[in-house]
Parts: structure tokens; C-alpha cells; sequence
């Protein structure tokens, strides 16, 4: 009988000691509550659920209806398991401390509710991302600050997402590699259906949304143009290209079967420092990523090691094989040189 997700944080609980009590009951509420997000997903237009809202986000974008959804439950599902100080959201200008009359952890909450929401009126997959931190030592006698929440990607006790589509799955990891779980729907429960996930260390694929190529820095656009020429070109080989425009669909497919995903900083005032979050999208697909073997950079650095200086703080994301992310770092280490 295979093991569910309660069995194996149990078993990584006791027998290698990468997850202690307290994360293991967070991660199975953030687990439910992304069982009912996949819920509100699947019912579509039947649930009333799809299209936007007239309010913008902390980051200027439009909110779709699902976006607000998949907060609150997120938000209502944790507040009370005693074992968060606090959460920290994309969709949300600031931290949301847990209010006083519930009990408190020593644990911090960081998560994108509905990454890829863009293409939820399309039926794309989409899904949920989050990343679990610790309280530092200096913040559990007092009121949590944005301060304590800036930590580098490489202090994350866990990370995973959730992704809405043709199955609904759990990827997740404690810093034991990367497990992936399937939502049995008639049983209701997440079980594991792969282990240890392993990202190829070659690849001949990349996804990135080819339609800001006149934007981007020189070392992606020699490195592309480099994979265009296929097999006649430096690179020696044809290329395939992805796109989905769902972070989660897209990495989800690379720890399946490999290759690399590129949203690169580029000459946009936008996009000039990157696109992506760091803290609810960059630093846990990061963790998720090199547990599963491979590489994740954003140009320059591992992305893992960024320190961060704001809660909404963006930048270029390149990661997946391995060996193929290194090389797009020698087109940037080249360019600096």
C-alpha cells in the first residue's frame, strides 16, 4: 500500500529528522488547504469563481477572483494550528501577523496563492507555491517584523507547490530531496506517487516567452540565438522550446522530465531587477529544484543565496539541468569578463 503524505512526514519526522513536529501539522494544513483550492479550480464557471475583480494586488496586477479565494484559505486554514507567528503573501501588501487569541509557532509562512492565475478563464494549469522559514532566534520574544521574514533562500525548512491540473499533485520537499504526491479525489488524501524526483542533468529543451526577446540582455539573446541554430550551431544540437506562462506548469514539467526555464531580467524599467518574486516564486521552486539535482541562478548567482532586501522583491530566474543552467552562466560570466 503506497504511503501518504502523513506517513512520509512521519517517517522523515523519525527516522532522518528533517521535519520537526511542528512544520509536519503545517505542511499537512497547507496540503488541505490546497486541496481546497484545487476544489474552487475545478469548478470553474459552475462555481462562480472565474474572471477578474477591480482590485489590483501589491504588485499592480488585476486579481482574479481565484486569487482572493485562494488567499483566504490559505490565510483562515492556518491562522489557527498554533504553529505559524506569521504569513506572507503576494497577494497582500505586508506580513499578516496570527491574531492574538490563537496560539503561536516558531515557523513563517511565505506563499503565492494561485501562481499562473493569467491563464485560469483558459484552463492552463496553475497552482500554488509556498515556502516554510523559521523565526530567528532574536524575533521569538517579540512581535514578528518584515525583517525577519528576509532571509536567504538557502534558510528554508521546506518548500512545494500544488498544481491544478489534469491531476491534482503535491511536489514537496524538506531538504531530502523532492517528493511528489497525486490527490486521490474519491479518497480524499495526497498520496506518494514519486519519491525522489530527479531533474536530468542535460537537456535539449527551454521555456521562455520568446515575445521579449528585444528585451533581454545580451548573454540570454547570444544563448538563444545559439539554440536556434540547432544542431548546425555552436551548441551542436536541436533544441525544443516550452512556454507555458504558469511558473508552476512550466517547473513542474522540468522536474519531470528536465530542461530549463528562463524569465530573465531584461531592459524593461519593469523587469529591470526580474519579474518573478523571490521570496513566494524564486527561492522555493530554487530549494525544490537543486533537491531534485539541479541548478538555479538568477544570471549571475545562485538564487539560494540572494539576501533579500524587501518581501516583494523580484529577480531573473534561470534554473533546471543542470549542466545546460551552467551553461547560460558562462554566456553571463563571459559577458562580465
Amino acid at each position: 500500500m503506497k504511503k501518504n503524505l502523513t506517513q512520509y512526514l512521519v517517517e522523515q519526522q523519525r527516522t532522518k529528522g528533517t521535519v520537526t513536529a511542528d512544520v509536519r501539522l503545517l505542511l499537512e494544513t497547507v496540503a488541505r488547504a490546497c486541496k481546497a483550492i484545487g476544489h474552487a479550480v475545478s469548478k470553474g464557471a459552475l462555481g462562480g469563481v472565474l474572471g477578474s475583480l477591480e482590485s489590483e494586488n501589491v504588485q499592480g496586477e488585476v486579481q482574479k477572483k481565484l486569487d482572493v479565494l485562494s488567499n483566504e484559505i490559505l490565510l483562515e486554514a492556518n491562522e489557527w494550528g498554533g504553529n505559524l507567528a506569521a504569513m506572507a503573501s503576494e497577494e497582500m501588501d505586508t506580513l499578516h501577523r496570527i491574531p492574538e487569541y490563537y496560539p503561536k509557532g516558531d515557523n513563517l509562512l511565505l506563499f503565492d496563492p494561485l501562481d499562473g492565475s493569467s491563464n485560469i478563464d483558459v484552463n492552463v494549469s496553475i497552482g500554488t507555491i509556498f515556502s516554510v522559514l523559521q523565526v530567528p532566534e532574536e524575533a521569538r520574544q517579540r512581535d514578528i517584523q518584515e525583517i525577519d521574514f528576509l532571509q536567504a533562500g538557502y534558510k528554508q525548512v521546506a518548500a512545494g507547490y500544488a498544481v491544478y491540473g489534469p491531476q491534482t499533485m503535491l511536489i514537496l520537499t524538506v531538504g531530502d530531496g523532492v517528493a511528489s504526491f497525486t490527490l486521490d479525489k474519491e479518497m480524499g488524501s495526497w498520496v506518494l506517487t514519486s519519491e525522489r524526483l530527479c531533474i536530468p542533468e542535460d537537456t535539449a529543451e527551454f521555456a521562455i516567452n520568446m515575445s521579449n526577446m528585444r528585451h533581454w540582455e545580451p548573454p540570454v539573446k547570444r544563448y538563444i540565438d545559439d539554440c536556434l541554430q540547432g544542431v548546425e550551431g555552436p551548441l551542436g544540437k536541436n533544441y525544443n522550446m516550452r512556454w507555458i506562462a504558469s511558473m508552476v506548469a512550466d517547473v513542474h514539467r522540468i522536474l519531470t522530465r528536465g530542461g530549463v526555464f528562463m524569465y530573465p531580467r531584461d531592459k524593461r524599467a519593469s523587469v529591470r531587477e526580474g519579474k518573478l518574486r523571490l521570496m513566494y516564486e524564486a527561492n522555493p521552486m530554487s530549494m525544490l529544484v537543486e533537491q531534485a539535482g539541479g541548478m538555479s541562478i538568477d544570471g549571475v548567482q545562485r538564487i539560494l543565496d540572494i539576501q533579500p532586501t524587501g518581501l516583494h522583491q523580484r529577480v531573473g530566474v534561470i534554473l533546471g539541468s543542470k549542466n545546460e543552467v551552467a551553461r547560460v552562466l558562462k554566456y553571463h560570466t563571459a559577458d562580465t569578463n
